[in-house]
């Protein structure tokens, strides 16, 4: 039996900054990984492949010089799979050694295998043939999450797909229905649209990203529809099927059905527990498979806490490294900060949205007062010489002490250019930071100044 202060499972980014943290506190880590590869769903189906795909689409379609040379200007005519695996495996090999290379530094032994519960303290890593049994006296679990199947959907992997299986088609369909209109959904719909697929997106719900800011979600939806994307929202799915010419038919409650190369079901994901025998830990996971934790990250079991995606919302690679870091440094007794109140949310659109704080919806229902300020990006000349076409910053402003309450952008480099407010909102910055500060020109970033003048002429 190997015994170990700190046991990891899963090496996703909050995984692995809580083994890179324990070691860093003089403690020995072990890092347990299912796969062969570390790096978790981030690294491999998740965040890095999808914001590479994105990368790629953009720019082997000329989407950023279009502005100048009209919508059917392309960097290569003909963009085939290939195209977009050949970047997307060179980001992949290349994050995982960055990622191997941290942890060698640190002195972190990772161990392959699927790892399950023999009692609170105890679990056996199991890889083919060979087991090994590690105790610890922490344990952190950071499997994440999966895509969720559900039963009456025939999925083929083929043309009735989920998100990780669409990194494995072999073809760019010619048109597609995205059943689900969350982050994921709304991702992969606008990158393939920009790709010139025929996109229909699906969604039970009338409400599309209800927690994004709705003028901000106006302008966005605007855009696509503009590029030709369909909406069929309101209605719930009936039955997906694969007829005889090859194409998916789904149907729906209201009578109607649509038909397409491919159908994607983004609609949720489950956490990754099945495999762990929780209940040998005296442990449970909720319905959607996840684990519930207190303030501090621990579970229900204090001396096993869990962080990331397995614990639900945010569900962001960059909440997940403090999760883990945090935990980390509370299971052995080291002071810490407190998770900040706000934290950017980034959606890898196209275009991009990005926000944090308040949104205008949330202050009226609190009965809060304030003024708003918005800028487009093609006002900026840095948008007129990159050929912006789209683009809104909003700045949501508190009357009474003029403190930034909320930034809502959609556009080129949001993503980017939230951290701008963020920094002046966690520091207790207002309004006239932006109204009496120069910013570099040409940038997007004046967009701040000119949101900030907007709100400025209307609270005068």
């Amino acid at each position: 039996m190997t015994k170990t202060d700190f046991l990891v499972i899963g090496s996703g980014p909050a995984g692995q900054h809580a083994a890179i943290q324990a070691a860093k506190l003089g403690k020995q880590s072990i890092l347990v990984e299912r796969n062969k590869r570390i790096g978790g769903v981030t690294v491999h189906t998740g965040t890095i492949p999808s914001k590479t795909l994105r990368e790629a689409i953009l720019y082997l379609t000329g989407w950023r010089q279009r502005g100048f040379y009209g919508r059917d200007y392309r960097v290569k005519r003909s963009i085939t799979i290939d195209d977009l695996a050949q970047r997307l495996g060179l980001t992949i090999r290349h994050e995982i050694e960055v990622i191997e290379d941290q942890l060698h530094r640190n002195g972190i032994k990772v161990v392959h295998g699927t790892a399950r519960f023999v009692g609170p303290n105890t679990m056996e890593v199991e890889d083919g043939d060979h087991s090994e049994t590690i105790q610890a006296d922490r344990i952190l679990l950071a499997t994440g999450t999966q895509p969720r199947r559900p039963d009456d959907i025939p999925f083929d992997d083929e043309t009735i797909i989920d998100s990780d299986s669409l990194l494995r088609m072999n073809r760019i369909p010619h048109s597609a229905i995205v059943f689900g209109a969350g982050v994921i959904g709304m991702e992969y719909a606008s990158m393939f649209n920009a790709l010139d697929v025929e996109i229909t997106l699906v969604n039970e719900h009338e409400e599309v990203l209800p927690f994004i800011d709705r003028e901000i979600m106006g302008e966005f939806i605007h855009h696509l529809r503009d590029r030709g994307m369909r909406f069929h929202l309101g209605d719930k799915l009936d039955s997906v099927r694969r007829g005889d010419d090859g194409q998916v038919i789904a149907t729906f409650a209201s009578g109607r059905s649509l038909s397409a190369d491919v159908f994607l079901f983004a609609a949720g994901r489950i956490g990754c527990t099945s495999a762990l025998h929780l209940d040998k830990a005296g442990l449970a996971a909720n319905a959607r498979h996840q684990l519930e934790v207190n303030k501090d990250f621990q579970t229900a079991v204090p001396h096993i806490y869990a962080a990331g995606d397995l614990i639900g919302f945010p569900s962001l690679a960059s909440t997940s490294i403090e999760q883990g870091r945090l935990a980390a440094r509370h299971a052995f007794d080291k002071p810490h900060n407190a998770p900040p109140d706000h934290f950017p949310y980034g959606i890898y659109s196209v275009p991009e949205i990005s926000m944090i704080g308040k949104t205008e919806q949330e202050l009226v229902k609190e009965g809060i007062g304030f003024e708003i300020g918005t800028a487009r990006l093609r006002e900026t000349a840095r948008g007129q010489i990159v050929g912006l076409r789209e683009g809104l910053l909003k700045l949501i402003i508190g009357l009474e002490d003029h403190k930034i309450l909320g930034v809502h952008i959609v556009g080129e480099g949001a993503t980017e250019l939230i951290h701008i407010g963020q920094a002046v909102m966690i520091l207790g910055g207002t309004l006239e930071y932006f109204v009496d500060n120069a910013f570099n020109y040409p940038t997007l970033a004046e967009t701040y100044k000119i949101a900030a003048l907007d709100a400025w002429n209307r609270i005068g």
